[in-house]
């Protein structure tokens, strides 16, 4: 089966939290086998098209009961980014993006393009996850459920810290220039990509793993190869490097807290007026089930934690293997069950 075609929004002139650009775009999918619209307000939102392993018929985000917009990210190479903006605000000269900037220009998109009134839940991993509890907290009265998986409400510090090594290694490779590239900067990227491959993976993958059977295959004989193949070669193939600093940097500057509740953290999840559904990763070295305990032991609409028991970490969330897939598919529809 097709995935459905990528649509773009155009904002006009739109303010981010760094800047302005003068025709900011969102781009987006939809997928749905029900009509009218007004029948299935459904949102998922995720941090790029690629979760498609959640969305579809019989999954968790079942397209024949309901409709499924996905969005991108800005400076995920498809929504505005530093790679595809002309000048002047092209490269390095794009401005900083706060999730609340995604959020609302997603709500745009949903609100003038689509005519959605209602979202029945926001599903997201990773950022998307992060993206969820902010969809939950900029707009409280239009979002009814929220999924969170391997995400959380704010960066943690220790999570803060982590990402100033990859991008440490990137702005000092010999070929960044400042950001000023002409063509991709090789050293750079493969450096962002190795810093970055260990702490996707929880501990006891790697113990579990030996480095060789990744989804399900003995592809790699070695470490070597993994982190070559795997991690370096990846990156490289799909990403800018100015995109992929812009994208850090929304990610370090998460916290819903700051969205309303001048930096008063429990009192921004007590505020969440929206069922919710928390799904770390038992072994996820971005997101630990300890963040998530918290945040749960602060929300009053009876928010429920999931905990995904993987050896897979981070990748729990991100469809890398059949029974942590399961296992998500299964809290969700329980979850709608019991919400409904």
């Amino acid at each position: 089966m097709s995935e459905p075609a990528t649509q773009y929004y155009h904002h006009g002139r739109f303010k981010f939290a760094g800047g302005t650009l003068p025709n900011a775009i969102t781009a987006y999918r939809t997928e749905h086998a029900v009509p009218p619209l007004s029948s299935c307000p459904w949102h998922a939102e995720t941090t790029s098209p690629g979760q498609a392993y959640l969305v579809g018929q019989g999954k968790a985000l079942d397209t024949t009961k309901y409709f499924v917009v996905t969005f991108a990210l800005f400076s995920n190479g498809e929504s505005s980014s530093p790679s595809n903006t002309p000048v002047p605000y092209n490269g390095p000269y794009f401005p900083h993006v706060s999730y609340e900037d995604n959020i609302r220009a997603q709500y745009a998109v949903l609100t003038k393009k689509l005519g959605v009134q209602t979202l029945h839940m926001v599903v997201g991993f990773s950022m998307g996850g992060q993206q969820a509890y902010y969809w939950a907290t900029v707009y409280p009265e239009f979002v009814e459920r929220f999924v969170c998986i391997c995400g959380s409400a704010r960066t943690s510090p220790h999570n803060k810290c982590f990402l100033e090594g990859p991008k440490a290694a990137l702005v000092a490779s010999k070929d960044f220039e400042g950001g000023h590239y002409t063509s991709p900067p090789q050293h750079g990227i493969r450096a962002f990509g190795r810093v970055y491959s260990a702490w996707a993976y929880g501990q006891t993958w790697f113990r579990e793993q030996q480095y060789l059977h990744v989804g399900g295959e003995n592809t790699y004989p070695d470490m070597e190869t993994w982190m070559r193949e795997n991690w370096e070669g990846r990156f490289l193939a799909r990403w800018d490097a100015n995109d992929m600093l812009t994208l850090l940097k929304t990610w370090q500057t998460g916290d819903i807290s700051l969205v309303r509740d001048g930096g008063d953290y429990p009192k921004a999840l007590a505020a969440i007026k929206a069922k919710g559904l928390v799904m770390p990763g038992k072994t996820d070295l971005y997101f630990p089930p300890e963040d998530s305990e918290i945040e749960i032991s602060h929300m009053t609409n009876g928010a429920k934690l999931a905990v995904i028991d993987t050896v897979w970490g981070h990748f729990a969330g991100g469809g890398s293997n059949t029974k942590d897939t399961d296992f998500i598919t299964a809290q969700i529809k329980q979850f709608l069950e019991e919400t409904s």
